[in-house]
């Protein structure tokens, strides 16, 4: 006779179906980031300039966005709602609504905040070679309007937070994982 797997507690319910529809919704956003980036680089009429910006230089930013956000939007947030529904079911202790939430409410925001600065950053690059600019350390000095800290401050702050989301999320599945005594 099979056994019935336990069921999961609501807490998990809920970070699980958030994990999985945050994934969906990534799944067509990478999908049209990468229409986005196909139709936007058609137009990109670039050869090698003096500046030394080639095409790929003003697409690659773009390009990158599609396979990042299908990793960090869509795979990682799955494979996460996965291994929480797996360990529970492999007898894992019950982490508690708390830490799922901390999870879910830090690393959600965060890879959508990475995802944004992509895209902003892939689409200042392509529209500066568009407009006839050619050397790459002025494109890169404009972004953010010029202002290097903020710039950093923003991309520091959203790797951050994924990565601190995801050292909570693997100690917590990991202190869930001991072995009980008998």
């Amino acid at each position: 006779m099979t056994e019935i797997p336990p069921t999961l507690p609501i807490h998990y319910n809920k970070a699980i179906r958030t994990l999985i529809r945050f994934g969906l919704v990534m799944v067509v956003i990478g999908l049209l980031s990468g229409i986005a980036f196909q139709e936007s680089a058609k137009k990109m009429n670039l050869t090698r300039s003096d500046g030394g910006l080639s095409h790929l230089d003003a697409v690659l930013n773009l390009a990158l966005v599609h396979g990042h956000v299908m990793v960090t939007g869509v795979l990682f947030p799955i494979a996460m709602a996965c291994v929480l529904h797996l360990a529970r079911v492999c007898g894992g202790l019950e982490i508690s609504s708390k830490a799922l939430g901390w999870i879910v409410n830090i690393y959600l925001p965060f890879v959508s905040m990475s995802i944004l600065l992509m895209l902003y950053k892939g689409y200042h690059v392509l529209l500066s070679a568009r407009a006839g600019m050619t050397d790459m350390s002025q494109i890169n000095s404009e972004l953010f309007a010029g202002n290097l800290m903020l710039r950093h401050g923003l991309c520091g702050l959203s790797h951050a937070g994924m990565g601190l989301a995801l050292c909570i999320f693997s100690w917590c599945v990991w202190g869930s994982l001991k072995a009980k005594k008998q």
